[in-house]
C-alpha cells in the first residue's frame, strides 16, 4: 500500500476553506470567480496556493486531502453533527 501524502493538516484561510469547498462541488476557476465575485485570476492564485499549501497536484488529490482532513462534506460524507440542544432545560 501505497503512503499517503496527505500526512499532516494545514493552515488554511477561511477564503482557501470556502474555495475548496466549491471545487469539491465541481465549480470551474470561472463559476466560482462568479459565485464569489472576484476575479478567475484570483480564483487561479488561490488555488495555486491551495493545491502548494495542501502538497497536491490537482484538484481531485485536493478533494481527497479535505475529505481526510474535515474540511468538506460531501453529501454527508465525512460530516460530523452537532448533537441537538436539550429541549427540557
Amino acid at each position: 500500500m501505497a503512503e499517503s501524502k496527505f500526512n499532516s493538516p494545514v493552515s488554511l484561510s477561511e477564503r482557501e476553506v470556502q474555495i475548496i469547498e466549491l471545487v469539491s462541488n465541481g465549480l470551474t476557476n470561472h463559476q466560482i470567480a462568479r459565485e464569489l465575485e472576484i476575479s478567475k485570476r484570483t480564483v487561479d492564485n488561490h488555488i495555486s496556493n491551495i493545491l502548494t499549501k495542501t502538497a497536491t497536484d490537482n484538484r481531485v488529490a485536493l478533494v481527497r486531502w479535505a475529505l481526510q482532513w474535515g474540511k468538506v462534506c460531501i453529501d454527508d460524507v465525512n460530516c460530523c453533527s452537532l448533537p441537538e440542544p436539550d429541549a427540557d432545560r
